[in-house]
């Protein structure tokens, strides 16, 4: 759904606020996104521990698949039919707090409750000074390889830059694997090619604000990629391929490298015990620049709650140390909270300490109106170049598509 279609939708709804049916008393619903398996059976057991420490409030849950979760609540908040809560992706926080959708959570948040969190993830929630979210979820992009295919091909250790990274797909292709899996379709597919335009210096935004898809550096990370795949150095198909597509591929063993969340290694030790793989940086560009992509997701409160201290009573509890540290590990997600972040698990844990270390590096999608329709002009782009397009037309026009939406 495009993003002046969805503005629509809710400047409509905001009108039919005051007409959401009235909630129980002492019922707080909650729109909760699935990010695997494990998600339902999470937050049934919160329902279990919650009601039976605060008698009189029960808990209501609906899990919905994150590729539904935007347009299911533009429905949901247009008919005034909406949950109390609601897992989000914060990127889309900013047109929640303009449409006057989301509550501040100020008057509910004390410093020492501000204080379990780490500022970093804590941070894209606030906007003039007034925080709408509590980041659920975090995470950060690095990048997996294969050691048992790096040592079939003679590759010592993971690439430091793009041009190591090309010659061990080179090697990896050589001894029959993909040497480096490349997403693109579906959520994501404009990150992926942000890694390498950040590793050339180049940003999403350019200082005056217009699309850094027309700089130099965008142009040179399109050309490394549409060379790789031309080359042969990716899995056939790369526009027929999801993040969970080429996940799948590497851990079958048919993929050298790739980037991607903390979850895979989850995955990896449930689905593929026997493979051997490690974690290391992104590689940087010819300046030594790089880049991950930094990743919260938000739970708010809607404006129309009409049980807003309950609400607030179940956020408090979903941010202690030992909730965080059930969810978050259970779905390889990186710690929010300040004392859960200090557990044996991820001090010890090789994995994420890999990530972490490129937290100096996140940059987070810019909290800008219109940046969900940017980001797709970006993924479409991208997809034509993928298939054969020319790289320096297809960004020039994207730029131009881009600016369009950032003038309005």
């Amino acid at each position: 759904m495009s993003l002046a279609k969805w503005t629509v939708g809710l400047l409509a709804g905001m009108s039919m606020l005051a007409l959401a049916a009235p909630a129980d008393a002492g019922e707080v619903r909650v729109t909760v996104a699935e990010y695997s398996a494990k998600t339902g059976p999470y937050f049934e057991a919160v329902k279990k521990e919650f009601e039976a420490a605060n008698p009189g409030i029960t808990i209501k849950y609906e899990v919905v698949p994150w590729d539904v979760l935007l347009q299911k609540l533009t429905t949901d908040i247009t008919a005034g039919t909406n949950a109390d809560l609601s897992i989000i992706g914060t990127r889309w926080l900013i047109d929640f707090v303009q449409q006057g959708v989301a509550e501040p959570l100020d008057s509910y948040i004390k410093p020492e409750f501000k204080d379990r969190f780490i500022d970093t993830f804590l941070s894209p929630s606030i906007m003039d000074g007034h925080t709408y979210g509590l980041p659920i979820a975090a995470s950060a992009r690095a990048m997996y390889y294969n050691k048992e295919l790096f040592e079939k091909a003679g590759i010592a250790k993971p690439p430091a830059t793009w041009t190591e990274l090309q010659e061990d797909a080179r090697k990896i292709k050589a001894v029959g694997a993909f040497g480096y899996g490349l997403q693109g379709k579906e959520i994501e597919t404009d990150v992926y090619y942000y890694y390498a335009m950040w590793s050339q210096g180049t940003e999403i935004l350019n200082k005056d604000g217009t699309s850094g898809l027309g700089t130099p550096g965008a142009l040179e990370a399109a050309k490394l990629y549409k060379s790789m795949i031309d080359e042969g150095l990716t899995e056939p198909g790369v526009t027929s391929n999801n993040r969970e597509d080429v996940q799948n591929l590497f851990k079958q063993g048919k993929v050298g490298m790739m980037i991607t969340a903390p979850f895979l290694s989850n995955q990896i030790k449930e689905e593929a015990p026997n493979l051997k793989y490690g974690v290391a940086a992104i590689p940087a560009g010819p300046t030594g620049a790089r880049g991950t992509y930094g990743v919260t997701d938000s739970i708010i409160m809607f404006k129309n709650s009409k049980n807003k201290d309950e609400a607030w009573k179940l956020l408090d509890f979903l941010f202690t140390k030992e909730q965080r540290a059930k969810f978050t590990q259970g779905e390889g997600f990186l710690p929010v909270n300040k004392e859960e972040a200090k557990m044996d698990y991820y001090v010890n844990n090789a994995d994420l300490a890999a990530f972490t270390a490129l937290l100096p590096d996140a940059r987070f999608a810019p909290v800008i109106p219109g940046w969900e329709e940017i980001a797709q002009i970006t993924s479409d782009a991208m997809q034509k170049i993928y298939l054969g397009g020319d790289p320096e037309a297809g960004l020039k026009d994207a730029a131009a598509k881009a600016n369009a939406v950032l003038k309005k």
